[in-house]
């Protein structure tokens, strides 16, 4: 599915959404957090009301979260673009696995899903989301951002 742009999206930049039950999707969010130095991603779990309200708006399930959202200038992004959007975001080589997003949808999308439909079967799922602490607090969106 390609990128959109969306009226609703227009105020929000730079934001990873991800499903802080499912313990891939964690390793990412810290992936990120550690290696994104000038802090410019923010972040919200899939399971946050604003994560379900941006889910819901782009016609996604609420309940089963089979791709992490990227939004870059109200740009949205999701599977295996909204991994090659954030890598383009972080500093050093990194941007070069934005690369990926010039598979072509035949390779890229059966890839995704597969690892996606299985992520939990692969990697676990926590009992419950993740709850930052004070220091992370401050990169997470509320509902109003």
């Amino acid at each position: 599915m390609p990128s959109l742009v969306s009226a609703n999206f227009k105020g929000i930049q730079d934001v990873i959404v991800f499903d802080g039950e499912c313990v891939l999707c964690s390793g990412f969010f810290h992936f990120m957090l550690a290696r994104d130095k000038a802090r410019r991603f923010k972040f919200a779990t899939a399971q946050s009301p604003l994560g379900q309200r941006l889910y819901s708006e782009l016609g996604l399930p609420t309940r089963d979260f089979e791709t992490n959202l990227v939004i870059v200038n109200g740009k949205v992004h999701q599977r295996l673009d909204a991994f090659a959007a954030a890598m383009k975001g972080l500093p050093g080589g990194w941007p070069v696995l934005s690369l990926c997003r010039f598979l072509p949808g035949w390779i890229k999308n059966p890839l995704y899903h597969s690892i996606a439909r299985n992520r939990y079967k692969i990697f676990g799922r926590k009992r419950t989301c993740m709850i930052p602490d004070a220091a992370l607090r401050a990169r997470f969106l509320s509902e109003g951002f």
